[in-house]
């Protein structure tokens, strides 16, 4: 295996390290020196938590990276390691010699001669799917299908984010439908795996989050929304226990987006004066990614039978002091399903996967 792609250097910046963590698809890299001894490692988790404590990726890669990792030496004995990986869930695990330079990297699969699933920490809260758009972006295939319905694999779109929140215990969907929504009802009546679901009918178009008026009664504890055309490759435990502890009214997951302007950038003074020039500067973001986790007390807010957006439920929260939460992503971590080459990216992923 080739390893070079999950290895950096202490003098990585931290943007590069994460672009780095993206290309590689692990979610990890390793830090080593220049005689490749292993330094400590580096995930997507770790830069979170840093971009959290500090609101910034513009410090030193030192003062993000794991310094005391777990690895192996190359004489390990595999029975004795196994045991360790499941209860730990190693995504993955450096190798080093007897001067502790890295000579390999094990990644979960390495482990187990059959598919072993990790464990899934079950939270067992709602989910709410917004399903009711008429899917312009991915026209024209949304002239024949619902978006929920395109296949991504061999499965539908919505099945994938279905799946994916079923293996935290999900024991209910909610579905907001509108455009096309009776395809979307008889999928359903078709596959029946997942238990109990609830459709949410528009009789007209209700905006990003208008639907979920029809749920103040009925929501009780807190519950996830999310678009039904994007995905996200992320601990949802892990999101519903920062929303928790951080005691949120609203968790938004955000996607950490780096943009590269590839010229050069004049700023001017007075009369035309150049001032400075930057060449291709980077711009960092955090993007909604269109998932989040809801507290049940803010259905009351959402108007009856009216068109409202999230960012129309943001600025009212932000306008109340309610406290509202962001947990970054990395920007591997997002697809945005419902856009034309993001859609191709999906696609190739879950090939892969095939």
């Amino acid at each position: 295996m080739e390893i070079e792609k999950y290895i950096i250097t202490e003098d990585f910046s931290i943007k590069e390290a994460l672009k780095k963590i993206d290309k590689g698809a692990k979610r990890i890299v390793f830090v080593v020196d220049k005689d490749k001894r292993l330094l400590g490692s580096l995930t997507d988790g770790d830069i979170r938590r840093y971009l959290l404590k500090t609101g910034s990726i513009e410090g030193e890669l030192k003062d993000v990276y794991n310094h005391t990792p777990f690895f192996l030496h190359e004489n390990f004995n595999m029975q004795d390691v196994r045991p360790v990986v499941i209860k730990n869930s190693y995504r993955a695990v450096p190798v080093v010699d007897e001067q502790n330079r890295l000579i390999n990297i094990l990644f979960w699969e390495d482990f187990f001669e059959e598919t072993v699933e990790r464990e899934y920490r079950q939270i067992n809260i709602p989910v709410v799917i917004m399903a009711g758009g008429a899917g312009t972006r991915l026209d024209p295939f949304t002239r024949i299908l619902p978006k929920p319905l395109i296949p991504i694999g061999d499965k539908a779109m919505i099945e994938v984010i279905m799946d994916e929140f079923a293996r935290y215990g999900t024991p209910s969907f909610y579905i907001s439908i509108n455009h096309k929504g009776k395809m979307i009802k008889a999928f359903f009546e078709e596959n029946r795996k997942y238990g109990n679901i609830r459709f949410i009918e528009e009789t007209k178009p209700l905006g990003t989050v208008g639907a979920l008026h029809y749920l103040k009664n009925e929501l009780q504890s807190p519950f996830f929304v999310t678009n039904c055309d994007i995905l996200i490759d992320e601990d949802y435990a892990k999101i519903y226990n920062f929303h928790k502890k951080g005691s949120f009214d609203l968790t938004i997951i955000a996607a950490m987006k780096n943009f590269t302007i590839p010229y050069g950038i004049c700023e001017i003074e007075e009369n035309g004066l150049l001032k400075n020039i930057s060449e291709k500067p980077e711009f960092n973001f955090l993007v909604n990614t269109g998932m989040y986790v809801f507290e049940p007390r803010l259905l009351s807010i959402i108007p009856e039978n009216t068109y409202f957006d999230a960012t129309d439920l943001i600025h009212y929260l932000q306008e109340h002091d309610y406290r509202i939460g962001v947990f970054p992503v990395s920007d591997h971590s997002w697809v945005d399903v419902g856009q034309w080459e993001e859609y191709k990216k999906a696609i190739k992923k879950f090939e892969v996967i095939g």
